[in-house]
């Protein structure tokens, strides 16, 4: 069993202006953990299009993110378990995919800026925001 899943937002502050927030996903990096192929393909879509990385550049920084995590596949399973977690936690399609992997990569914490801070999913993964200031 893993520990860590990180969704997209976390693994892109390594590459960002914000020394801050960058530092505190550098630490829970280094514990290790998990992503999904959506992540890196997230990575890639806003590696190219908002931070207008190189495609030789993009590539480094998906092999970084890719020599340091596990990657949970994207399969049936996963796309019908998303869709479950979509309608009875509310989460976008796109969210409920990640969650979904994570319940499938037997993850217990989802680090997460985006999704709802504390929500405790099937009763097994808490999602958690690392730069919450709340308890």
């Amino acid at each position: 069993m893993q520990d860590n899943f990180f969704d997209t937002n976390i693994l892109l502050y390594l590459a960002s202006n914000d020394h801050i927030k960058a530092q505190k996903a550098e630490i829970l990096l280094a514990s290790g953990g998990v992503i999904s192929v959506q992540v890196l393909n997230e990575i890639t879509s806003i590696a190219r299009r908002k931070m207008n990385l190189s495609w030789d550049d993009t590539r480094s920084f998906l092999a970084l993110i890719s020599g340091l995590l596990q990657i949970e596949p994207l399969t049936r399973e996963t796309h019908q378990t998303g869709l479950d977690l979509a309608e009875k936690y509310r989460l976008s399609v796109y969210d409920a995919m990640i969650v979904a992997a994570a319940l499938l990569a037997r993850c217990n914490v989802l680090w997460s800026e985006d999704m709802q801070d504390g929500l405790v999913v099937n009763g097994t993964l808490r999602i958690l925001n690392p730069f919450s200031t709340s308890p």
